[in-house]
């Protein structure tokens, strides 16, 4: 079970809160180990829209699988921002160095900037304060031009809509990417959007093209991911020939079918390690037979 604490501030948006809410709430209808809940220094908290909002005050247990998200705020400026306790920052340090993932959407990122989670990491926030927040937080990395940004377990997004790419990108390394292109169906939202950010989930960042075919064969590799996938399966899956699908696949994404599904086992190879696995373990869990082929593709990506 992975539990999705939202931290809610007044002023909240609400946008920035039911996006990342809906595409967990969505993969948990699809029989995904997700529970949610939302806390806040007071018992209710009104939205920036007007809605009140009911929280609650006590924090839940959590453990490394478990996640923190911070949804932004409306304030002028970042200095303007609602005042969030000592204690709660704690909370947000106190996670993070047990293993956990701690993530921001828009102005949520100056939570992450006062609790010290941003200093040496990259990060983003709305362009309106990505300025201000380099001036505040003088030690973190903002990126600018980019819808999330991913950390060493501080994720951070641009604001809005882009929340909901932040979240996709959650559930596609934890569940897979099939399970996240499932949700953003089932949502009607483009789940193809990457912005410009290298290092983006892979998922998000080689779907951003049109071709149907291609959209075929990455649904069944992204299905598939950590089982042997012959080039000549998945072309007879897709209806096409080898060469044309080795063709098309290429101008699509600029890799191969094999690069492609190579990429997405690196992925999840690296989130197993970086919760405490060892790299023959995540070898052997996304399909390698030799350890040594993801030390290799580790080595090219540093």
């Amino acid at each position: 079970m992975s539990h999705i604490v939202f931290f809610l501030v007044p002023g909240v948006h609400l946008l920035d809160l039911a996006g990342p809410a809906q595409v967990f709430s969505t993969a948990a209808d699809f029989g995904h180990p997700y529970t949610l809940s939302y806390i806040a220094e007071r018992p209710q908290v009104s939205a920036a829209q007007g809605l009140p909002l009911v929280a609650g005050l006590d924090w839940p247990e959590l453990g490394p699988e478990d996640l923190i998200v911070v949804p932004g705020w409306r304030a002028a400026t970042l200095a303007d921002s609602p005042a969030i306790g000592a204690a709660s920052l704690q909370v947000l340090r106190d996670h993070h160095a047990r293993g956990g993932t701690v993530a921001s959407v828009c102005a949520g990122a100056e939570a992450l900037g006062r609790a010290r989670l941003l200093d040496g990491r990259r990060c983003t926030t709305h362009h309106d304060v990505q300025d201000e927040l380099a001036r505040r937080h003088p030690r973190a990395v903002v990126v600018r031009d980019v819808l999330f940004t991913a950390d060493d377990r501080v994720i951070t997004s641009a604001g809005i809509a882009s929340g909901i790419d932040l979240a996709l990108h959650l559930v596609a390394i934890q569940r897979g990417p099939a399970v996240a292109a499932q949700v953003a169906r089932e949502m009607v939202v483009y789940a193809r959007r990457n912005g410009h950010e290298p290092q983006s989930s892979t998922m998000l960042r080689h779907r951003s093209h049109l071709d149907d075919t291609v959209h075929r064969a990455q649904d069944l590799i992204d299905a598939r991911f950590d089982q042997p996938l012959p080039l000549p399966t998945l072309a007879s899956a897709v209806g096409v020939s080898e060469r044309t699908l080795t063709r098309l696949f290429s101008r699509a994404t600029g890799l191969t079918p094999l690069r492609y599904q190579q990429a997405l086992r690196l992925e999840r190879a690296q989130h197993l390690i970086s919760h405490g696995a060892t790299t023959d373990a995540a070898a052997r869990s996304v399909g390698f037979e030799d350890p040594r082929m993801l030390r290799r593709l580790r080595a090219r990506a540093a």
